[in-house]
């Protein structure tokens, strides 16, 4: 069968004759390329890799870090500039992930095809795609995909598949005079067509252009960080500033600061406070948790093609559905065939053999080649192709063959209407019945009637007075296996679901019903509303739809969008690329467009629906386990701001050095929150992940705070902070108070406490106890024993914060259960 559909090897510069017999001559050609009228498009996307390098790394919070980075260097302090290496890889990151989405987008194409058919000076050539221009006559063959839109000049049975593109999954009969489309299949027939909009005019280029405005996912996780680093730019100035007066005071002054040469080491206090309110590690950690959750899904066979896309099913409340490739495999199979009640008039099977194996059949006759065979023999004497306009198709065979006379297969409904003398035989109505019964369930139908003696041909193509029905054949759409069990999923999970299709609403609303939806009787997007209020009165109020078109489906995602709902939406096919660019997370299946998953945020490898429900999974572990160690990094932040004050005002000493800020922050915080981050977590989303965090990092940070600030008032009172010698051993009391402290609140986030949670705190203890006790490291980080009143009140200052800490964690614990 797959040679008889081929294109015959004697096409290509053959002479042809008829309307347009010649095509374009090449000056005609010539003129239109002069006149840029090829079907070439412009790739190009709205930002370039200079602008985002630029966005990335040229800002003012990068500015002041790097700043502090290059003051420290040229102080010759580089064991302060540690945080330079966390600073450069948040850069990095940023580029690389936007770059990544950039280069999607790029690659973004509906068409496929690389070279077109096209009749010129009088002969068919293939030419590239991108040659092809305004007024050239497109040659089409079953198995083509058309180049640029056109309107049919000539059609022998031309049927074109516009699923892609329009979602209906039903092949639409092209007669002279319909238009193609671009990026459609041509399924069935033969024809010719003349150009009328190329390049960026053609409808699959109308809809990549769309898809191409670029946009990163929306993360509230990084939507979150990214508001706290704004907040932390405009902050870190007037803190600097404070710091600054603080340290030259404690020195003498500005003028002895200055002349004694101390305000080198003020200004190594005031980088110190100003870097210790950056949460550089957070960013970093959010996104390792990210990329080792793509890595984990994409050994579940899901391609993460944005890293926080990862967090997006998870937070879902929404997901909008394709029913074609998505509910369903794509394409019809054969479901039964159902004889009358009437004895069946002989050769019957052999009438679906041939309409099976016909080089012109349409999808739903050539889903009878296995089921009847053909062996070529009794050929036909004249046949009449499928019109969807028709929507019957026929074969009359010579005396001699077994059920000779004319066999029709088509709709019922037409079939079995009787023909212009109106004399339909009268089992029809029981025939017409049984077929509606089928259809009603969701299966579509076609019946098979014989004509005795009567022959149709393509000539006059006219259903004979009377036919008998012979058998009623049903098909169905593929329904996925793991469509059901997904959607129960997300139906426990508290998910709104809708079915969204360019099919027709009855039909959408069937298989909606066979995976367990509500469905009614399903929307036609024909009447949608075009205010945007009833719109979102719509869209709340149904649940499947039909007849939706590809901008449509853009504005139904945006209505669910504005009544505050965040929304996913899967998808195929062209049609889906506005939508699942609009959506806050689009997810494409392997077997989609090539636009379609260069727009997308996830692709399921494999076609399995039911990989969504550990992506959800994942998305909530990387959700809930950032969530708690941001508690631990901005309950640093909160130190840092609040200590950098209340010590300026003060005219206080800065009470650490970079260096040794480094050591407890990797000590409390950056070693023990990557393992964390790491590690299992089914705690369902919640919003208001930084209202959460805040409320407990802030008050944390004031606790932490005051112990330190108790200590060095205590030091201040019995004169140590007079003598540089005096002035390092507060700084080491401070640095064992910040660090208990820092465990203490370690201990608090990583409950519940498991066995490898505790195992991470109790080695973060023994490691710094470790640490303390090694010469050179005690050498480099400028740490020694403090004296004892010191020592006693590191440990009573840590000890009262640590019980200020565990009463916080009590009262957040109830303030936001359940939230």
């Amino acid at each position: 069968m797959a040679e008889r559909r081929r294109h015959r090897p004697g096409l290509l510069h053959r002479r042809v004759s008829g309307p347009a017999a010649n095509g374009l001559s090449r000056d005609e050609v010539s003129s239109r390329v002069s006149r840029g009228l090829a079907n070439r498009v412009p790739d190009a996307t709205s930002r370039s890799l200079w602008a985002i390098v630029r966005a990335n790394v040229l800002t003012l919070f990068n500015a002041i870090v790097g700043t502090s980075f290059v003051l420290l260097l040229l102080l010759g302090s580089w064991q302060d500039a540690l945080f330079g290496v966390a600073a450069v890889g948040n850069a990095v990151i940023g580029v690389v992930q936007e770059y990544r989405a950039k280069r999607s987008l790029d690659r973004l194409a509906v068409l496929e095809a690389p070279l077109a058919r096209v009749l010129r000076d009088g002969s068919v050539q293939e030419i590239p795609t991108a040659d092809v221009v305004l007024d050239d006559v497109l040659v089409l063959r079953a198995g083509d995909q058309v180049t640029a839109d056109a309107a049919v000049l000539d059609s022998k049975g031309l049927e074109a598949d516009e699923s892609l593109l329009t979602g209906e999954s039903d092949p639409v009969d092209k007669d002279a005079g319909a238009e193609v489309l671009s990026g459609s299949i041509v399924v069935a027939g033969r024809g010719t067509a003349r150009v009328i909009r190329v390049g960026a005019e053609s409808f699959s280029n109308r809809i990549a252009a769309g898809a191409k405005r670029f946009s990163l996912v929306n993360s509230e996780i990084r939507n979150s960080l990214n508001r706290i680093l704004g907040w932390l730019t405009w902050a870190l100035l007037p803190v600097a500033l404070i710091v600054a007066n603080g340290e030259m005071q404690s020195r003498g002054g500005w003028q002895q600061a200055i002349a004694n040469g101390t305000w080198t080491d003020a200004l190594v206090g005031v980088i110190a406070s100003v870097i210790a309110m950056i949460p550089l590690g957070l960013v970093l950690l959010s996104s390792v948790a990210f990329a080792v959750g793509g890595v984990r899904l994409a050994g579940n066979k899901v391609l993460i093609q944005e890293l926080a896309a990862v967090e997006g099913l998870a937070r879902v409340d929404v997901l909008c559905l394709d029913k074609t490739g998505t509910l369903t495999e794509g394409g019809i199979i054969f479901d039964g065939v159902h004889e009358l009640a009437e004895p069946a008039a002989q050769g019957w099977e052999h009438a679906l053999g041939w309409f099976g194996a016909d080089p012109e059949a349409n999808a739903t006759s050539r889903c009878l080649e296995a089921a009847f065979a053909h062996d070529g023999g009794s050929p036909a004497v004249s046949s009449v192709p499928f019109s969807s306009a028709r929507k019957w198709s026929s074969v009359t065979f010579d005396g001699g063959s077994p059920g000779h006379g004319s066999w029709i297969l088509g709709a019922p409904e037409i079939v079995l209407a009787g023909g212009p003398a109106g004399g339909a035989e009268p089992a029809a109505d029981a025939a017409l019945e049984r077929a509606g019964r089928f259809a009603e369930s969701g299966l579509r139908t076609v019946v098979l009637a014989y004509a005795a003696g009567a022959s149709i041909t393509a000539e006059n193509p006219t259903l004979p007075a009377a036919v008998k029905p012979v058998v009623v054949l049903t098909f169905r759409e593929q329904i996925r296996p793991d469509a059901r069990q997904t959607l129960d999923y997300f139906r426990d999970e508290g998910v709104d679901l809708k079915v969204i299709s360019g099919d027709d609403p009855r039909t959408v609303a069937a298989i909606a019903r066979s995976v367990g939806l509500d469905a009614g009787e399903g929307y036609d997007a024909r009447t949608l509303p075009a205010d945007p209020v009833l719109l979102e009165e719509v869209m709340g109020a149904h649940a499947v739809f039909g007849r939706v078109s590809p901008d449509q489906k853009r504005d139904m995602v945006a209505a669910l969008q504005r009544r505050g709902h965040t929304v996913a939406m899967t998808g195929d096919g062209a049609n889906d690329v506005l939508a699942l660019k609009e959506a806050d997370l689009g997810i494409a299946m392997n077997s989609a467009a090539a636009a379609t998953k260069a727009v997308a945020r996830l692709v399921l490898l494999d076609g399995r629906f039911d990989r969504l429900p550990s992506v959800v999974a994942e998305g909530r572990r990387v959700i809930a386990n950032i969530e708690r160690v941001s508690k631990l990094f901005l309950s640093k932040t909160a130190y840092s701001i609040a200590i950098a004050v209340s010590f300026g005002l003060l005219t206080l000493q800065f009470p650490f050095l970079p260096r040794q800020l480094s050591f407890t922050d990797g000590l409390t915080i950056g070693i023990p929150s990557f393992f964390l981050a790491l590690m299992a977590n089914t705690t369902r989303y919640r919003p208001g992940f930084l209202r959460r965090s805040l409320s407990f990092a802030v008050p944390a940070g004031l606790i932490v705070t005051a112990s330190l600030l108790g200590l060095n008032l205590y030091a201040a009172s019995r004169g140590a902070t007079a003598a540089p010698e005096a002035a390092g051993s507060l700084q080491s009391a401070s640095v064992l108070t910040l660090s208990a402290l820092g465990l203490w609140i370690l201990a608090v986030v990583a409950r519940p406490l498991d066995g490898k949670k505790l195992a991470v705190v109790l080695a973060m203890v023994a490691s710094l106890v470790l640490l303390l006790s090694v010469p050179p490291v005690r050498d480099f980080f400028e740490l020694a024993l403090p004296p004892a009143y010191l020592l006693l009140a590191a440990g009573a200052a840590a000890v009262i914060g640590g019980l200020a800490v565990e009463g916080l964690a009590w009262v957040h614990a109830r303030r936001f259960q359940g939230t």
